[in-house]
């Protein structure tokens, strides 16, 4: 059963992306701060494979862990999901990132979440693993307001303007890496204040929706696939971003071309990256300003996720509680 772009996806499927995202954190947890950053990961995206089996839907990866010939699973174009070697259940297209923040995960750090969204078919731009320039700001602006062809400083003098406030009271968030010394001294000369995070640029776009980060606007270098990523949980937020591919050779470009992508100059917006109804869900490994991470308790642990849907806008924090000696042995 194909679903439509714009048709409904049956509401109840977003409990069950955050048992998908639940499964990959509490796998993950286990190596926190412990130096493995290839081990975490495994870890999160093996647990994530096999929560995908108990979904009722007929899901196919357009964003993950990278080609068939790279991942061993929840590779681009793997089938997931309870019908996807049988057929018949809800088609859907899934992007993935089981352990957003490998790197924090390693070394404790905060933000490490595990990342799931879900779409109608075909709803997805199918991003290559390359850089994305990006830009976002959260709900409730005018729209237009910040746009990647302005300079920083322009863009957080609208920005504040918009907001009725002055720059000095805006936060920045960017990646904190050599390839942003310019964005990060003109944001200061503005008088900006800057969140500069080491790795979770997922994490860095949606905390513009948050009020409790205190982030106000997202600039900067990160991840292509983390970009639809974080465009599908705007979509439901109902924030602005936009995004421009990043190619470093030829190669890229023609890697490019054949996942569809005619442009590659193309700056899109928020609706081109995650369009139709957009189901997105996280659930924290360690502990940040938006989620809390994995809790260890005796016999158990504690989880906190996010789970957002487009129809709707709402936005649904869940603490899970997991009883570790009623679960099935995997």
């Amino acid at each position: 059963m194909q679903i439509e772009p714009g048709q409904v996806v049956d509401r109840n499927l977003a409990l069950e992306l955050v048992r998908v995202t639940e499964a990959a954190a509490l796998a993950a947890s286990r190596w926190v701060g412990k130096g493995d950053k290839n081990a975490a990961d495994g870890a999160a995206v093996e647990a994530m494979r096999r929560a995908f089996d108990t979904v009722g839907i007929e899901g196919t990866v357009v964003i993950g862990e990278g080609e068939m010939d790279e991942a061993p699973m929840l590779f681009i174009g793997e089938k997931v999901g309870l019908y996807a070697k049988t057929g018949g259940g809800v088609q859907a297209d899934i992007a993935v990132d089981p352990l957003e923040g490998t790197s924090l995960t390693a070394k404790a750090g905060p933000n490490a979440m595990a990342v799931v969204a879900l779409a109608s078919k075909g709803c997805f731009l199918h991003a290559p693993d390359i850089y994305m320039d990006k830009i976002a700001v959260g709900p409730g602006l005018p729209p237009g307001v910040v746009d990647l062809d302005l300079s920083p400083a322009e863009n957080l003098r609208r920005l504040a303007e918009a907001r009725g406030v002055g720059v000095s009271e805006l936060t920045v968030c960017t990646l904190d890496r050599d390839r942003h010394k310019d964005i990060i001294r003109a944001c200061r000369e503005a008088g900006a204040r800057m969140m500069l995070i080491p790795d979770g640029d997922v994490f860095g776009v949606v905390a513009v929706s948050q009020p409790e980060t205190g982030v106000d606007i997202y600039m900067g270098w990160g991840g292509a696939p983390e970009g639809v990523l974080a465009a599908a949980a705007l979509r439901c937020i109902g924030g602005q971003m936009q995004g421009r591919l990043i190619f470093e050779d030829d190669a890229q470009v023609a890697r490019a071309r054949d996942m569809g992508i005619a442009d590659p100059q193309r700056k899109y917006v928020l609706e081109e990256m995650a369009r139709g109804e957009v189901m997105f869900a996280a659930t924290g490994v360690t502990s940040g300003p938006m989620l809390r991470g994995v809790r260890m308790i005796p016999g158990g642990a504690i989880t906190h996720s996010i789970v957002m849907r487009s129809k709707t806008g709402t936005v649904r924090y869940v603490e899970g509680h997991h009883n570790f000696t009623m679960m099935p042995k995997a």
